[in-house]
Parts: C-alpha cells; structure tokens; sequence
C-alpha cells in the first residue's frame, strides 16, 4: 500500500466535498435542521457530505469497512476502515460560527494509517500517513515545545449531553484556567486536535467524544511528535471515548490535575 498517494486522493476527494459545504453554507436555511437527540442536531449538509464522502471513499478500497457518524453506511471490513464526520462542528455551522471541518481516518488492522482533518473556512488541510510525517497544506508541521501549563494555551469542548461528570469537568476547568494561558472552546473536537499538532493549542482534554470526531486528529497529533492518553494515563481513549491530546511535554501535569477529578 503507497499511503502517500492514498492519502492525496483522500484529500482530493475531502477537498471536493468541502466545495460542497461551503456552497451550501452560504445558503443554510435554519429551518431545515433535525434533532438527533438532546443538543444534537444534523442537517441535509451533514448528510450529503457523507454521501459523497463514502461514494469516492469506497471506490479507492472496495472492502474497506466504514463508520460514520450519519449512518450512511457502517459495516465491517476485513483489514481497512474509514471513520468519518462528514462535519465536525454542526451547531458551528448551523449559527454561522466559522469553525468547522471534515474529519477522515483509514484504519488498518485496527491502526491508523491515514488521518485527514479539513477546516473549511481557512482552507487548512491537515494530514498525515503512515511513513510520513505530519502536514498543513504541504508544509510539514509539529507539536509545540511549551515545557509547562503556566505558558500554555489549551483547547477542550463541553457536554453537551450526559451532564452526570458536569460538576468534576468546572473543578477541572476551574484548574486549568488558573493554571495555564487560558482555555479556548471552539466548538470542532478536530480542529482543537489539528491545533495541538501545529502548535497553537498545547494540549486538549475532553470527554463523551465520538470516535469519528477524534480518529484523524489523534493520529495527526501522533505523527506530529504528540502524545494521546485516556483521562487515566493509558492507551483506551479510543474505547472510552475521552482524550487527553499535549505537545509531550505537558502530559504529567494535564494527567496529575485530570486524576482529581476523574
């Protein structure tokens, strides 16, 4: 398999995919959205963009399985499978707030081996493959070298949904907001994950994230020289679906305050 190449007819298929988000958010008619669950809303955007994800996506690796965060498609492959969100930062979108992104992964044998995050509205490509390293727009990138949290800024999102963990995550954000430069909510679980690889987020913690929101940026942030951990240190973030993402540098201090609480 030449990741390199495939990587590039993901990002060509992403790109064209993007030209159809932003047209249709020049155009958005806010009557048109749909609740999938509490504070959870999708619109025909969301779903077209997968449509056309997959259709191009499938033609690249027949077997290759999917999931998807609109259920276009989600079936089991054998070696390869792609994990999308067709639009990560939904309620962004809908509001006219201009953070959004696409968000592609290819896993192979449960690895990842191609990430792609596109954020629409500055038209920032980032990618990385397996034997490459980590990329904005062709140019190479890497995590930040910022050795503690007094000269950071770190990125994190709210829940939104399942508010049981709500009164640990303000004692935390309380900590870190005195800790640190300041703590930044965008809204696009990628994009924060994206910024941490170039440098200008230093860490990002959340948690209740989907897969399909974290998949590309996590393994961008690895092959940037990052470093990802659950809320208790370890390697299950992808199961337990919360994420600790820093430049390397910060990771025993985020985990040292993330333990008190969770």
């Amino acid at each position: 398999m030449n990741y390199e190449l495939l990587c590039n007819k993901v990002i060509s298929i992403v790109r064209l995919t993007g030209n159809f988000i932003r047209k249709e958010a020049m155009q958005f008619d806010l009557n048109k959205i749909e609740y999938k669950g509490l504070n959870d809303m999708v619109s025909y955007v969301d779903k077209t963009a997968e449509q056309k994800l997959v259709q191009n996506l499938e033609k690249l690796i027949p077997d290759a399985g999917f999931l998807t965060e609109e259920k276009t498609i989600n079936r089991e492959g054998k070696t390869y499978k792609w994990i999308i969100d067709p639009l990560d930062g939904t309620t962004n979108f809908i509001h006219g707030i201009p953070t959004y992104a696409i968000s592609v992964a290819l896993y192979e044998d449960g690895i990842p081996v191609v990430g792609v995050v596109y954020e629409l509205n500055r038209a920032e490509m980032f990618y990385a493959y397996k034997g490459g390293k980590a990329y904005l727009n062709k140019k190479g990138i890497k995590v930040s070298d910022n050795p503690d949290l007094k000269s950071s800024l770190l990125a994190t999102g709210f829940p939104y949904y399942e508010f049981d963990k709500q009164a640990q995550y303000v004692q935390l954000l309380t900590e870190m907001m005195q800790k640190s430069h300041g703590v930044r909510r965008i809204g696009a679980a990628a994009v924060d994950l994206v910024y941490v690889a170039c440098g200008r987020f230093d860490a990002f913690f959340e948690y209740n994230l989907q897969q399909w929101d974290f998949a590309a940026g996590c393994y961008i942030i690895q092959q940037a020289g990052g470093e990802i951990f659950d809320f208790s240190g370890g390697s299950a973030y992808f199961d337990k679906r919360e994420i600790v993402a820093t430049n390397g540098k910060l990771s025993n201090e985020m985990l040292t305050a993330i333990k008190k609480y969770f």
